[in-house]
């Protein structure tokens, strides 16, 4: 009996398909940058590049990543973190920016960090967080390119820019998804607010004092510790008439005793 070959062939196709689709596949885990809460237009916010590392082998031992010059941010702080160290890099602008109503003539271009002990370690990934502003009023988007160096001197670029619509390239560039404008860029509104709920508690406190000196004081104006010291004048005086009563009552009631029993005698 013949043996088919049928099921072997579709097995050998079938692995060498899987086989392509990995080979062609872009990178699974890749450099990214998220904000911490939103990043809205014209305004401020902290945002962090997280960085895996996809080697077995080898770690991370330095990130750079490069601003985008269409659209320069004056302020970026990178956030200290521990067994890296941060370099700020600006350059001049060929356009100076006004951010309340200081001519700014240089913004950032480059934050490099670069690992002091062993880096980010295979199987581990880590964040590097940014404050960063004043965010362009306009457009929905910045687009950072990041280069990762491992220890066996390998180094990855993050610089290829995706397409709206198409497919995500093997080696796509951070990018960072701005939301719409809120009255107040800088978040004052929840500091005014902080600072109203602390006003408020502080009003509140002085409320009860006032409220304990009102209670001090009586209706027509008058302290009212006096007003106190007035009821106990009064019932003072009341006492004394009550008092002064009774020993005249007392008088009378004698009195009239002594005579009705003088009167018996006389007449027994």
């Amino acid at each position: 009996m013949k043996k088919s070959r049928v099921p072997l062939y579709a097995a050998t196709v079938a692995a060498t398909a899987s086989a392509v689709v990995v080979l062609s596949s872009p990178a699974f885990a890749h450099v990214s940058v998220q904000p911490e809460g939103e990043a809205a237009k014209g305004g401020y916010a902290t945002i962090g590049f997280k960085v895996p590392n996809e080697r077995d082998d080898a770690s991370t031992t330095k990130l750079e990543v490069t601003f985008p010059s269409g659209q320069p941010l004056a302020s970026v702080l990178p956030q200290p973190v521990p067994g890296w160290k941060a370099v700020v890099t600006k350059g001049k602008l060929d356009k100076p920016l006004k951010i309340h109503g200081n001519e700014i003539t240089e913004a950032v271009t480059k934050v490099t960090w670069t690992a002091d002990g062993k880096g980010v370690e295979p199987g581990f990934f880590q964040r590097f967080p940014v404050s960063v502003g004043q965010l362009p009023e306009t457009g929905d988007e910045l687009v950072f390119k990041a280069v990762q160096t491992y220890s066996n001197k390998e180094v990855v670029r993050w610089i290829e820019i995706p397409e709206a619509g198409g497919e995500e390239p093997q080696y796509p560039a951070p990018v960072l998804a701005l939301s719409e404008a809120e009255d107040d860029h800088h978040g004052s509104g929840d500091d005014d607010k902080a600072e109203d709920k602390a006003t408020a508690s502080v009003d509140g406190k002085d409320g009860a004092k006032d409220g304990e000196a009102k209670d001090d004081k009586t209706d027509d104006g008058h302290d009212g510790h006096e007003s106190s010291a007035s009821g106990s004048g009064d019932s003072d005086t009341t006492a004394r008439v009550l008092g002064v009563t009774g020993i005249v009552v007392g008088l009378l009631g004698a009195a009239f005793g002594v005579f009705a029993s003088r009167r018996k005698n006389s007449t027994s």
